[in-house]
């Protein structure tokens, strides 16, 4: 099915601007449903096979940074750095004297 064949077949525009969306168009819900799927920690490598794309490059387009995944990322740094001060509080990780 083509595009213009689909867009009337299913009244398209009529559709997304019912649903509160004018401008949405189809290829939105690709884009959508890949970034959410980067979200879940999916790798490049699933994400590469589920848009059936054979380089990096055309997946990293779909790839999005969300402010949740940056903030989990800065969380479990803080938790590495919290450990490793731990630790060397503790005395682990410290030469012994000979």
């Amino acid at each position: 099915m083509r595009r213009s064949n689909f867009q009337t077949a299913c009244k398209w525009r009529d559709c997304v601007a019912a649903a509160g969306l004018p401008g949405f168009h189809f290829h939105d819900l690709r884009h959508t449903g890949n970034t959410l799927a980067s979200r879940t920690g999916a790798s490049l490598a699933d994400l590469m096979a589920r848009m059936g794309h054979a380089s990096t490059r055309a997946a990293l387009i779909y790839q999005h940074t969300a402010k949740e995944r940056d903030e989990h990322i800065a969380s479990g740094l803080s938790e590495q750095i919290k450990k490793g001060r731990d630790r060397a509080r503790s005395g682990h990780g410290q030469r012994k004297k000979r």
